[in-house]
């Protein structure tokens, strides 16, 4: 059987030679090696995303012991490096000398055994020297993006857009694990019932005051492994998405549709808010993903969602008209960075076209709803451009529509925030934008 350390490698690999998201790499190999106890699996954890947070800043530690730039390394060897550097630098729990023997083993089994030399000195002078930051102006950008591990240019977006103090608020919270939130699926059982049923698999949980459904869990591993989970009685949601879909209020018997929806959490949250009466109608553009969805719901017992295939940038009248409509445009992930890290590395051209294309679902969404109904527009993701700029072109090209407020009693970032921006260091939620628009003087 593999050690954790050889799994933790084989997943920080895909992430940095094959461009793999990280959750999946971590998933799909903690699935092949099933014989891993709960401690190893936790360990994997631990040290893939800790070192995919702490990317940039260990790599600035490796290169001051380096006679070459640590770009140039080869994938295995540097995945090797960044491993043990995280390992001296941020887990406490781990001996140094098991840290540095640890990979030098790994660079004799995978394919860097030429350097297991190299990786002993530099990790022993970095176990010597410790955790070491830039020279310079402790608020100048470029120390920032070393101290964070958060590119030049995220930052800059964010003191521009939300203010110094907010923005580094946010780099730090990026560095952070993020809580592990469900929700109730009240269809079946209560937020109460579910904390009884948890605390019988050894499973502590409270409720939040925000969402009266959601529950945060602690000392947890894989929700998937519960039995209250293949009992369909919760799925797994920050409370971010739960505030999207109290702000479109769906009503039981209602049409409702989903436009953007795998892998469905919002559509279950919504089927469940209304009772499993009604319709909601929830569409993806991949197959795969799709078919998420349809399992996901039948897992839960929702008999009122109902998965298409379908493009939300293109109109279909066949599907006819909705109350409501949940608009949750792909977006560039700047408020989930916590959850996948990797979203980090993404450069300012990746997300340049967004903003042009999540106007475009949001117009021809809008073409589906009943006058007097309400729309809801999403990200997951903290920049104006795809948020903000959108909303505010929105409502002024469609005279037809108009700002409903939303939630007022959360608190804002800031006076000038009009529609509602969650922040994970404010609202203790992944970074989440949400605006809600009624068509023709509607208040639904």
């Amino acid at each position: 059987m593999k050690s954790a350390r050889q799994v933790a490698f084989e997943a920080l690999l895909k992430v940095h030679r094959d461009g793999a998201y990280s959750n999946l790499a971590v998933d799909s190999l903690l699935k092949e090696n099933s014989g891993l106890d709960e401690r190893d699996k936790a360990f994997v954890c631990n040290l893939v995303y800790g070192t995919l947070d702490r990317l940039m800043l260990i790599d600035y530690n490796l290169g001051l012991y380096l006679n070459q730039p640590v770009r140039k390394l080869k994938p295995e060897l540097h995945t090797i490096l960044r491993m043990g550097t995280y390992q001296l630098l941020f887990m406490d729990k781990v001996p140094s000398r098991a840290a540095v023997n640890e990979s030098v083993n790994l660079a004799k089994v995978n394919k860097s055994s030429f350097a297991a030399s190299l990786v002993n000195a530099v990790l022993r002078r970095v176990s010597d020297n410790g955790l070491r930051l830039p020279e310079g102006d402790e608020k100048d950008p470029s120390f920032l993006s070393i101290k964070y591990s958060c590119p030049e240019w995220i930052l800059s977006l964010w003191i521009d857009a939300y203010g110094f103090e907010n923005a580094v608020a946010l780099a730090e919270k990026a560095l952070e694990a993020p809580n592990v939130v469900i929700r109730a699926n009240t269809t079946k059982i209560s937020a109460d019932e579910l904390i009884w049923k948890l605390a019988e698999e050894g499973v502590i949980s409270e409720k939040t005051t925000v969402a009266k459904d959601a529950l945060i869990l602690s000392n947890t591993g894989s929700v998937e492994e519960f039995e209250a989970y293949k009992e369909g009685l919760f799925h797994a949601q920050d409370i971010a998405s739960q505030i999207c879909c109290m702000a479109l209020d769906p009503k039981p018997g209602e049409t409702v549709f989903d436009m953007c929806s795998a892998p469905g959490g919002k559509a279950f949250t919504i089927a469940e808010t209304m009772e499993n009466k009604g319709i909601v109608r929830a569409f993806d553009v991949y197959q795969s993903r799709v078919e998420l969805i349809k399992g996901g719901a039948e897992r839960l017992g929702l008999e009122n969602v109902f998965s298409y295939l379908s493009d939300a940038s293109i109109f279909n009248e066949n599907y006819g008209f909705a109350d409501r409509i949940l608009c949750d445009v792909p977006c560039s992930g700047l408020g989930i960075i916590r959850r996948k890290p990797e979203i980090r590395f993404k450069s300012r051209n990746d997300i340049d076209n967004l903003p042009e294309l999540q106007y475009r679902i949001l117009c021809n969404s809008v073409k589906y709803l009943k006058d007097g109904g309400r729309i809801v527009y999403s990200t997951c993701t903290l920049n104006p451009k795809e948020n903000s700029e959108v909303c505010d072109r929105f409502l002024a090209e469609h005279p037809e529509f108009s700002a409903v407020e939303i939630m007022p009693d959360l608190p804002r970032y800031s006076d000038n925030d009009k529609y509602l921006t969650l922040m994970p260091h404010i609202h203790s939620t992944d970074g989440f934008f949400v605006a809600a628009f009624c068509k023709n003087g509607g208040n639904k």
